[in-house]
């Protein structure tokens, strides 16, 4: 924990006079240090990358994917230990800790499976004795730029396609859990990756993220984080006609209809509004309550938000840890001033916790606020911490309405036991995962995952489809009747 390192061209290398302090969110404690590498490193490693490309992209892929396979086994090994880096660096839970090295354990399985596949498709010619077919071949560089709320997982969803496609990669992790992602990569070195086939660079997004973005022989982004800084790498990736994938935000909803089972509703959304502290981009920060169940799910969300158990994300019991930085308290406490002033009613949380022992920590109580309209900011902008907005309706019809009413389109779920007002929402719900009788978190890693409208620009992630972005499809003719043959006119 004590250093991260960058990897280039196959070689570790230390932290430079120039560094970035890593802090542990539950006490405030530095834990380490990490490059803080400049435009000169991202280069070098982009150039290590495209060398190590040509070996790499004509080695068979079941081959490629044997290397995955021994990655999966390997963090199958160092899943405890890779877990404590992940709560030390970004503050999860045990549980969630674990499961964070448990998604990235299920892509490695899932990509070496792949390896075996990488699917075209054959298809019959209008004319005779021609065959028609598709392959699938790698783009080339790709950058990844990866965030720290799932500092394990999302760099496996993004690395394996891309590798097991026959792409090589480099990899810019947030700068706040550098250690989870030189984890990862230490792991893949051991696995038997060549040498610049994948390579780490720490740094600040304003400096290495960006050489990675504008760097003319990176073919490919892709990039999970905010908003604001997905339109920034846009506008540097179009004119250069750059493949980007952009993993954006959300402000997702759970709408709860009056025959729905109170008791699991409340656990569904506890679960979806606190866990990891509000940090997931599919976190439920909006409650869309029919009016015959509104008050009483109102009471009981907030006595669930005020018994979750905070503190130290390794702590047995703990249910909800701290947020990552102090900027990330900050931005929670300007939302709920926001959401008071415009008039809706604090009925849990609202605060820093009491507790004298959490007072070195970056912790903020589960908060519930009643009374939100559709309209205001806390039911708009994504505030990616412990609160949530409970919303009034009358009806479904209502219900989706609201549901949709806002700028992004990622997670959304219904809990009802209806199965025809299930199935309105799911067709409904202007978002790209819709769950029914759950909450808006928990997506497994074989199915697709990403959003519409504010959320991204249209690609997945995870599933077979995750592929898709790191593949370009190659389209092939072979005419073997000895005669010319023209498409369209011979007929």
């Amino acid at each position: 924990m004590s250093y991260a390192r960058n990897l280039i061209g196959g070689s570790w290398e230390e932290p430079g006079p120039a560094v970035i302090e890593t802090v542990d969110p539950a006490t405030g404690e530095k834990l380490g240090k990490a490059p803080k590498s400049t435009a000169a490193d991202m280069a070098r490693a982009v150039a290590a990358a495209k060398d190590a490309l040509p070996s790499w992209s004509s080695r068979p892929a079941p081959r490629r994917a044997e290397t995955i396979l021994r990655l999966a086994q390997l963090l199958e090994q160092r899943k405890e230990t890779i877990a404590r880096i992940v709560t030390r660096e970004m503050g999860k839970v045990r549980e969630e800790a674990l499961g964070d090295v448990q998604e990235a354990i299920d892509m490695a399985y899932l990509m070496a499976g792949e390896g075996r596949r990488l699917y075209g498709v054959t298809t019959p010619s209008e004319l005779p004795n021609k065959l028609c077919m598709t392959l699938r071949e790698p783009v080339g560089v790709c950058g990844l730029v990866t965030p720290w709320n799932f500092p394990v997982a999302i760099p496996s969803w993004k690395s394996l396609p891309a590798l097991v496609a026959g792409n090589t990669v480099v990899l810019k992790p947030s700068e706040e859990t550098p250690g989870c992602a030189t984890a990862f990569v230490e792991a893949l070195v051991e696995a038997g990756i060549p040498p610049g086939v994948v390579n780490l660079v720490h740094g600040t997004g304003e400096e290495a993220g960006a050489a990675l973005v504008a760097h003319p022989d990176v073919a490919a982004v892709s990039f999970t984080g905010s908003g604001e800084t997905g339109r920034r790498i846009q506008a540097i990736a179009a004119p250069m006609l750059k493949r980007t994938h952009l993993e954006l935000g959300g402000k997702n909803g759970v709408v709860v209809l009056d025959d729905a089972d109170l008791d699991f509703a409340v656990r569904a959304i506890l679960w979806s509004a606190y866990g990891t502290s509000g940090q997931r981009c599919t976190a439920a920060s909006r409650v869309i309550a029919q009016a015959g169940i509104h008050d009483k799910l109102v009471e009981r969300l907030a006595e669930g938000a005020k018994r979750l158990r905070i503190g130290n994300g390794w702590t047995p019991g703990v249910q909800v840890g701290p947020l990552v930085r102090p900027w990330a308290v900050e931005k929670v406490e300007k939302y709920v001033k926001i959401g008071l002033d415009e008039g809706a009613k604090l009925v849990a949380g609202g605060r820093r916790p009491s507790d004298p022992s959490l007072k070195g920590g970056f912790f903020y109580e589960p908060t519930v606020f009643a009374g939100a309209a559709p309209t205001m900011r806390i039911a708009q902008e994504e505030i990616f911490g412990p609160v949530t907005a409970v919303i009034r309706v009358r009806d479904l019809d209502e219900a989706i309405r609201v549901h949709n009413g806002t700028p992004f389109g990622l997670s959304g779920a219904i809990i009802t036991r209806d199965l025809a007002s299930a199935m309105k929402a799911a067709r409904a719900f202007q978002t790209g995962i819709v769950y029914v009788h759950n909450g808006t978190i928990g997506a497994e890693v074989h199915l697709p995952f990403g959003g519409i409208k504010g959320t991204g620009n249209g690609h997945r992630e995870a599933g077979v489809t995750g592929i898709d972005f790191f593949t370009e499809v190659k389209t092939v003719y072979i005419d073997y009747s000895g005669a010319l043959q023209r498409a369209q006119i011979d007929r």
